[in-house]
């Protein structure tokens, strides 16, 4: 399973020159099975509102119209998850990419990221 990083989402949808070729490839090869977190589309609308991330629309449109566009399943935030972030090494301090870098170590996912601070991470497949 792929995740996409809150970043790779939003290049995805608008600006796909800003995407590496590693990562155009894993998009296209796994299309069918591309995920996106709630906490990407929480940290996507928090970004707008503090004028940190220029959108064509609303951040709940552009988020909807993401979604059905790219067929991206969307991932719940459980406790467990939350639990497992806290714990993991004191690495990244961005709570949303702690949360993501959770997901894939629990659930053996890919993430599709350009954070080269997430690949210090153990038990986390990188694609970029």
């Amino acid at each position: 399973m792929i995740l996409l990083d809150t970043h790779t989402a939003v290049w995805l949808a608008s600006d796909q020159s800003k995407l590496s070729v590693d990562a155009k490839k894993a998009l296209s090869l796994h299309a069918d099975n591309l995920h996106i977190s709630v906490v990407s589309a929480w940290e996507i609308s928090m970004l707008y509102r503090r004028n940190r991330l220029r959108l064509p629309i609303e951040p709940e449109m552009y988020l909807d119209r993401m979604i059905k566009q790219h067929a991206l399943n969307e991932v719940p935030l459980s406790r467990h998850i939350a639990q497992l972030s806290v714990r993991l090494p004191e690495i990244h301090n961005d709570p949303f990419d702690r949360i993501l870098i959770a997901m894939c170590q629990a659930n053996e996912w890919t993430l599709i990221s350009k954070d080269s601070v997430i690949v210090k991470y153990p038990d986390i497949r990188v694609v970029w």
